[in-house]
């Protein structure tokens, strides 16, 4: 089942000044919690990140939903709407190297979001993992480079 992948533009918050930060948003439902964020020179044919010169963050769908509406997540990953009416979403994140806040469009991301629940929807994403085949070859030592599998 293909992904959905969506170019946004990212506003990098500095003290001085705000620097653009061209970005992806991929969703593919073979990783259906996870929404991936690529920074940096993507590809955006197949929406990859090409090389060493990209980053790219795993932030939870259901945050980056909560985050739309109220401040939520704490520790890495950060989200929060600047207030009910405006089309401004804040995103924070946390590196051992570092820190950084983005402002970003709130309504690119909840319009992205409605993609990913068309593809999987909220509550459905388990049904996609074959986690008990994978526990039990996993406790049967049979794991994924097994010759058996």
């Amino acid at each position: 089942m293909p992904g959905h992948i969506s170019p946004i533009t990212l506003q990098l918050v500095g003290s001085q000044s705000w620097t653009e930060v061209p970005a992806l948003l991929c969703y593919d439902p073979a990783d259906p919690f996870a929404v991936r964020i690529a920074f940096g020179d993507t590809g955006e044919s197949d929406g990859r990140v090409e090389g060493d010169e990209g980053i790219a963050w795993l932030v939870s769908r259901e945050l980056l939903q909560a985050g739309l509406e109220h401040p939520i997540g704490d520790g890495d990953v950060r989200v929060w709407p600047a207030h009910a009416t405006a089309d401004l979403l804040f995103l924070h994140l946390r590196a051992p190297s570092g820190e950084a806040l983005f402002e970003l469009s709130r309504g690119t991301v909840a319009a992205f979001l409605r993609h990913t629940e068309a593809l999987v929807p909220s509550g459905s994403e388990s049904t996609l993992l074959h986690l008990d085949q994978e526990l039990d070859a996993l406790l049967s030592n049979g794991g994924p480079d097994s010759p058996g599998r």
